[in-house]
């Protein structure tokens, strides 16, 4: 029973000691608590957020607005409102593992990462608070079985698991989404239709995909998690440019992502990251090695572009913190580096002794403006002070 209570001590110690730090390392910090975990962070504007558990059971998929303190641009002090409010919510039978808004529009795309079929969801307006599903898409996959085209349900579990999706950088026509678990059943899909737009050609490799991103309206890049690039046009015939992985395979998953420069980030739990450009695939511009793991590997990688301000990346997923890096301080040799910043608020305030970070995603227009959740079902949004950025 002391060691318990003196162990409770240390904690409240600690967070009150993070607390006091937050005054000077933050310039806005506001926490929100969920029913239960959330893996999906996805702005629907510049002010809301959509979440959803990914529970077995019932789970809820909300969309948030953030605190009017934090949207503030003067007198912040006289803007008593610091909390999320629900604007839109509904539920889902399934659970959400990775949900896509479609920019212009109410309408967003889940996976539940065991199915082969894609929900639809009307997010609500004006007029109805209700989220509501609408209908699905049911891919299919061209497979060589006896000469007929196969449906992959009977594999859906294992097909499912891990389904990327992307959907074009701005409104269309026509709302579309990108959707893929390898490097050999990408496929863009009409919402409204649930008609196949394009399929990718196949390689002759399929490898799982860890990232899907737009870089124009036809033009897209696939991230395998060996480290390969795709380079995908999908109004051209030619089949997509291959470029290698930046180092040879091993056991470790590479995370990756595109920022709208063309400059690719591909990063692993052993701390290996590396900077790239599209047009010159076969140089590396920067690397580093960074401290992304504990060493415990308790969830995967996940590494992001700043969209608001340059060379920046957020590393997290592995652990507990958000670390940010700043890649213009990195040089063309291998050289440790040191994270800008590291947001723990998520383990000096959890009551979970191994407590991990499930996403995190940059504002998509405030520089330094982040939100991040965790496995303790604990939502952050945190903005920090560039002053107390490490000079190491």
């Amino acid at each position: 029973m002391r060691e318990c209570a003196e162990d409770r001590d240390e904690e409240e110690e600690a967070l009150d000691d993070w607390f006091i730090e937050s005054l000077k390392t933050y310039t806005d910090l506001h926490v929100y608590q969920l029913e239960h975990a959330t893996r999906v962070l996805e702005w629907t504007s510049g002010r809301t957020v959509c979440v959803a558990g990914f529970s077995s059971s019932k789970n809820e998929i909300l969309e948030l607005s953030l605190p009017l303190r934090l949207l503030a641009e003067q007198n912040k002090g006289l803007c008593a409102e610091r909390d999320f409010k629900v604007v839109h919510g509904g539920f889902s039978e399934a659970p959400i593992h990775s949900l896509k808004h479609i920019p212009g529009t109410r309408f967003a795309v889940s996976s539940d990462g065991q199915s082969s079929s894609l929900l639809l969801w009307d997010l609500g307006g004006d007029d109805s608070d209700v989220i509501r599903r609408t209908g699905q898409i049911d891919i299919k996959c061209e497979s060589l079985v006896g000469g007929q085209e196969q449906s992959r349900g009977e594999r859906g579990a294992e097909w499912g698991r891990g389904r990327k999706m992307a959907a074009p950088p701005s409104r269309c026509s026509e709302p579309k989404i990108l959707h893929g678990a390898t490097t050999n059943d990408v496929q863009l899909t009409d919402i409204n239709t649930t008609k196949q737009l394009y399929r990718i050609q196949a390689c002759a490799v399929s490898e799982p995909l860890s990232c899907l991103q737009f870089l124009s309206e036809g033009v897209f890049v696939c991230g395998s998690v060996n480290g390969s690039v795709l380079e995908v046009d999908s109004r051209s015939p030619a089949p997509p440019t291959c470029h290698p992985a930046p180092l040879p395979s091993d056991s470790t998953a590479w995370s990756m992502d595109v920022c709208g420069g063309g400059l690719v980030v591909r990063s692993r739990a052993s701390g290996h990251t590396v900077v790239s450009d599209l047009r010159k695939m076969d140089s590396r511009l920067a690397q580093a090695q960074v401290t992304a793991s504990d060493g415990k590997n308790r969830g995967s990688l996940n590494v992001t572009w700043a969209p608001a301000l340059q060379h920046h990346i957020a590393l997290s997923g592995v652990n507990g913190l958000v670390q940010i890096y700043n890649t213009s301080l990195w040089g063309a040799e291998l050289q440790p580096a040191h994270a800008q910043f590291e947001h723990r608020g998520h383990v000096v305030s959890s009551h979970e002794d191994d407590v991990i970070t499930t996403s995190h995603a940059w504002h998509p227009e405030r520089p330094r403006t982040l939100l991040s959740a965790a496995s303790d079902a604990s939502v952050h949004v945190w903005d920090w002070n560039h002053q107390s950025e490490s000079s190491k």
